[in-house]
């Protein structure tokens, strides 16, 4: 929460930037979808990091932010999977998918010779660094913030080349060397939309829920987790572990899994996890952004079995017949 009352209505988004990177581009997918207009001018904030578009939100700057989480290539974004577990609660309340092609950009006059290093953020070089290697062998690769602060830094002549998005390539005056330079095209990367805790979006049939577990330093704590998923019908989309940096060998456990926290089974299953682990941290639910109802929910775990089975106990505590 923010810790003086302002003055002044928060910025509508904030989104890894600078203007011209890949989280620029989905926010605008976002608008679209959710139906509202687009950002006017002072209404969105390109942040410098991660950490920093999600600590504006907390902050009370921006009312939501929109970071990467992960690729399919490259995995989890390590920034976003600790920064919504460390600090003050944050949900995800939407999520968007983009699928994300890469140039390698330079001032123009530039030729491919001429080419001493290139920068870009780790995701985008690693997704790059076959045809990187194919196309500029002894050049040195730097990591930056965003594949748009690369573009920017080579604008400004701190670097040769840049491996961005064409978009960012045209903002910066920059000259697009090499198109498709993805090692796997086709790679898609999902960002979330993240708020400060409040109102959670109902119900769609198509949803998705997020939290992050520790898990107790114990034989078969692990299995314990997953098998409150497993008896209740509840499929996993994602889970990966990340440490907790307090000791070898306790891992926090993120996890994505189909359905709404107000579906009973969901419910159930999330306050079984809050027994059972050192830590729960609920991180949202939220519409899939693929729209996918999910595994078909046998008739043992659906809704209306959980509450026959409540009405059940509660017939047998006031003394009735079982």
């Amino acid at each position: 929460m923010p810790s003086a009352v302002r003055s002044t209505a928060p910025t509508r988004f904030a989104y890894l930037g600078p203007e011209g990177t890949f989280a620029e581009a989905a926010l605008r997918i976002l608008v679209a979808a959710l139906g509202t207009a687009a950002p006017a001018e002072g209404e969105d904030r390109p942040a410098a990091s991660i950490p920093a578009a999600l600590e504006s939100v907390r902050a009370g700057e921006c009312a939501a932010a929109l970071v990467p989480l992960e690729n399919s290539v490259e995995g989890s974004v390590p920034a976003t999977m600790d920064g919504l577990v460390d600090g003050a609660p944050l949900v995800v309340t939407r999520e968007v998918f983009l699928e994300v092609g890469f140039v390698l950009a330079v001032r123009p006059g530039v030729a491919l010779a001429d080419v001493r290093t290139v920068a870009s953020h780790p995701h985008a070089l690693a997704q790059t660094r076959g045809r990187l290697a194919g196309l500029l062998p002894g050049a040195d690769v730097l990591p930056t913030s965003s594949t748009a602060d690369a573009a920017r830094r080579v604008a400004a002549g701190e670097h040769d080349a840049a491996v961005c998005a064409a978009i960012a390539a045209e903002r910066y005056g920059l000259t697009a060397l090499a198109t498709d330079l993805a090692d796997h095209p086709g790679a898609v990367t999902r960002f979330v939309l993240v708020e400060r805790p409040g109102a959670l979006p109902p119900s769609t049939g198509a949803d998705k829920t997020t939290v992050t577990a520790v898990v107790p330093d114990r034989t078969g704590a692990l299995l314990d987790l997953l098998t409150e998923f497993a008896v209740r019908g509840i499929s996993l989309t994602r889970i990966e572990s990340r440490p907790t940096r307090e000791r070898l060998g306790v891992y926090s456990f993120s996890i994505d899994c189909e359905g709404h926290v107000a579906d009973a089974r969901v419910g159930d299953a999330l306050a079984a996890l809050h027994r059972l682990s050192a830590e729960v941290r609920f991180l949202g639910s939220y519409p899939r952004a693929d729209a996918l109802a999910g595994k078909p929910v046998a008739e043992r775990v659906g809704d209306a079995a959980f509450a026959d089975a409540q009405a059940w106990l509660a017939r047998v505590r006031e003394g009735a017949a079982g």
